[in-house]
């Protein structure tokens, strides 16, 4: 036994270390195409801002041009310190500025790391800190710095370590007189002056001290910019009033501030600015009020990002490389169940990696959401979300999701959106020439004439000359290909969720082979093959050299056929009906369903034959995948005996209707569900029966003989096994 376990305990150390060694090759990947980017400019102009305002502020230089062309925002303390790289070859300036900004981020990750309560230390730091720095990299704050020159990320990092600061010693201070965390208060607020209600919540948390020196460095750093450069800072503090309107249109999406929304609004003038004042009161008060409550509760990196988002919301404008406190807020916890506290972390690193297309539908009415998603975010951190205290028995120890309790809708729906979006998009890169496609049509053509299958010129002739059958074929083509799914998907959440998750791999596992498909083979469908009289009933006839398909032709690739996804995902619907519903009818429209659809893309000249037969075989590769995962993956224990037995079979349907009806949604991990199983699906010796609560407070196994399987199931009494294919993110 001893060897057995040490055999494994080798095993876990060989991945972990892999698994480590692939984070840091990923991060390394993301942090070597930045740096190249940034000095090759191959994609588009980098240091943009920070470069063209040298050219014209280099040291010899007055400062009446500090402010030219509104591309600095900066205050003039900032400017007198960045003069001086004007002296620099633009070539060398670039290399360092670019190494310097990638510096600075590496040091916002390690010390947002070892400042989190409790410190990630020993395997959580080493998966963390690549984790974390990728993230950094691969957000629009990091990625708009290395795109404008912008060194937004100083402030943030003297304001972050100022906050945190106080958790040190006493004899860290430079000086037993000038408290260290005022000094950098003030130095923040001298960049970007509104960083300046930082000294407010040292304030309010007693270290009053040390506020009052922040407000003093700040007065002090800017007399002294004066005095060096008072024609730009009376344009700065008077011409500006502190920065107002430099850096392009307050009213641009960039502006991820209350004043830039108000203004997208279509609000102007007094009435704007005495709305924004009073928003922007609110959200101080209140914002600064839950900022300390998280600091007493010892959560001060919490605590600073909350500062950091209300100094977002604030701002008369918060630009891109403003917003790095929005990604810091993700340290915070939320959720009394372990799948829940995944939720808001992928939040936030969507809404700051993504572009708003990505984040929602192209729908004119959610338009304004997608584009103000980082404010939204930053104003529901800063104000209303509901952090997990230390003190609450939640903090460490999260109830379990369990096996039959629903995975979190919010997560659910992001990942389904995002998915969609990766989908559409990977979709249209599938080569479009019109001549390869063809040529792979041809080919299908000649095969199924070889195998005496080519019928869809004969039920499209037929369709065409039915004009009932034309436009009931048009309509099922475009309306249930995703009404279908989306409703089968959301049935099984409300009532199967166990099954839900099995379903749920299995779809995206059949659709990621299909875009694999598309890639490899473009294939011109029926409709746009010339010379073969196939009637395109949806769009009508077309020029091939210039096809029209409505509001189709520019965001979907046309020759993106093989596999047919229509019938992939209908076949899917079917398996699933027909395994999981209770109903007979609905196992019987889930027999009928896959076949209609078959029926229906070949007679609208969408499909051939084989496509339909690519799609099956896809969707059937996807349950195997997902059974696969259910058996194989991190979810499951690794000493399972007999876990061979029906690897696509979904988990029971009546353990989890008793699991998932009534009052319990984890009644089944509490030990009511442990009797007979006498539903449709055998027990397989892949999936765990429930454990009572006496065994799992002991630490004990409890062994129940398989049904059906010819073994026995083993179900551990402290492992998180759904035996239905989930990954752990999304219990």
């Amino acid at each position: 036994m001893s060897k057995e376990t040490d055999e494994r305990a080798a095993r876990l150390r060989s991945r972990s270390i892999a698994m480590v060694a692939l984070l840091w090759l990923v991060t390394g990947a993301l942090a070597v195409r930045q740096l190249v980017v940034t000095w090759s400019g191959s994609h588009e102009p980098r240091l943009t801002e920070v470069t063209a305002w040298l050219a014209r502020n280099s040291a010899p230089a007055g400062p009446e041009a500090v402010y030219d062309g509104d591309a600095f925002t900066g205050p003039p303390f900032a400017a007198a310190l960045l003069r001086p790289f004007g002296a620099l070859h633009r070539d060398l300036f670039e290399v360092l500025w670019a190494l310097g900004l990638l510096g600075l981020v590496a040091a916002f990750a390690v010390l947002a790391l070892r400042r989190m309560p409790g410190g990630p230390a020993g395997v959580t730091l080493r998966y963390a800190l690549p984790l974390g720095l990728a993230a950094l990299l691969v957000s629009e704050p990091v990625r708009s710095m290395f795109s404008t020159g912008e060194a937004g990320i100083v402030p943030t990092l003297l304001a972050l370590l100022a906050v945190v600061h106080g958790a040190r010693p006493a004899w860290r201070d430079l000086s037993p007189v000038v408290p260290t965390a005022g000094l950098l208060v003030g130095l923040a607020a001298a960049f970007q002056p509104v960083l300046l209600l930082f000294a407010g919540l040292l304030w309010l948390l007693g270290r009053r001290r040390e506020a009052v020196t922040g407000a003093a460095t700040f007065l002090l750093a800017s007399l002294v910019a004066w005095a060096a450069m008072p024609a730009a800072s009376a344009d700065y503090w008077l011409g500006h009033f502190a920065g107002v309107g430099l850096g392009g249109a307050p009213d641009e999406v960039g502006n991820q501030s209350l004043h830039g929304l108000l203004l997208r609004l279509g609000l102007s003038g007094p009435l704007e600015i005495v709305l924004f004042l009073l928003l922007a009161a609110a959200v101080v008060v209140l914002g600064l009020r839950r900022a300390v409550r998280y600091a007493q509760d010892g959560q001060l990196l919490l605590a600073a990002a909350l500062v950091g988002c209300v100094v977002v919301a604030v701002s008369p404008v918060a630009w891109q490389h403003q917003q790095l406190w929005i990604l810091l807020a993700l340290v915070g916890r939320i959720g009394r169940r372990k799948g829940d506290r995944l939720v808001w972390p992928v939040l936030v690193v969507m809404v700051l990696g993504l572009s708003s297309e990505a984040l929602v539908p192209k729908i004119a009415w959610l338009a304004p959401l997608g584009e103000n998603a980082p404010l939204l975010v930053a104003l529901a951190a800063a104000l209303a979300l509901p952090f997990v205290t230390r003190t609450s028995p939640a903090w460490d120890n999260p109830e379990p999701s369990g096996p039959f309790s629903r995975p979190h809708l919010m997560l659910e729906l992001l990942l389904i959106r995002v998915g969609y979006f990766a989908y559409s998009w990977v979709r249209s890169l599938a080569p479009d020439s019109r001549e390869i496609a063809e040529g792979h049509g041809q080919q299908i053509l000649d095969l199924e004439q070889a195998l005496h299958l080519d019928w869809e010129l004969w039920i499209n002739e037929v369709v065409a000359r039915t004009a009932w059958l034309e436009s009931s074929m048009n309509f099922y083509y475009g309306a249930f290909h995703f009404l279908v799914p989306v409703s089968v998907l959301a049935w099984l959440y409300l009532r199967r969720p166990p099954t839900y998750r099995w379903a749920r791999n299995a779809l995206c596992y059949a659709t990621l082979l299909g875009l694999v498909g598309f890639l490899l083979y473009p294939l011109a469908p029926p409709r746009l093959m010339p010379d073969h009289n196939y009637v395109d009933t949806i769009n009508g006839p077309q020029d091939f050299d210039d096809p029209s398909f409505g509001v189709l032709t520019g965001v979907s690739n046309q020759y993106a056929a093989m596999p047919s996804l229509h019938v992939g995902w209908s076949l899917w619907a079917g398996i699933v009906l027909v395994r999981a519903s209770p109903w007979l009818w609905a196992r019987l429209l889930g027999w009928m369903y896959p076949l209609l659809t078959t029926v229906v893309v070949m007679g609208t000249a969408n499909h051939y034959l084989l496509d339909a037969a690519g799609g099956a075989v896809v969707v059937v590769a996807g349950f195997v995948l997902a059974g696969l995962w259910r058996r194989c993956g991190p979810g499951r224990s690794a000493a399972e005996p007999g876990a061979d037995a029906d690897i696509g079979a979904p988990p029971d349907p009546e353990v989890a209707d008793r699991a998932s009806s009534g009052g319990g949604r984890d009644a089944a991990l509490d030990g009511e569900s442990d009797g007979p199983l006498d539903g449709r699906e055998p027990l397989t010796a892949g999936s765990a029966r429930p454990v009572a609560p006496r065994q799992r407070e002991a630490g004990e196994r409890a062994t129940v003989p398989a049904r059906r399987t010819g073994g026995s199931g083993v179900a551990g009494a402290d492992r998180d096994q759904d035996g239905d294919g989930a990954e752990p993110v999304l219990n």
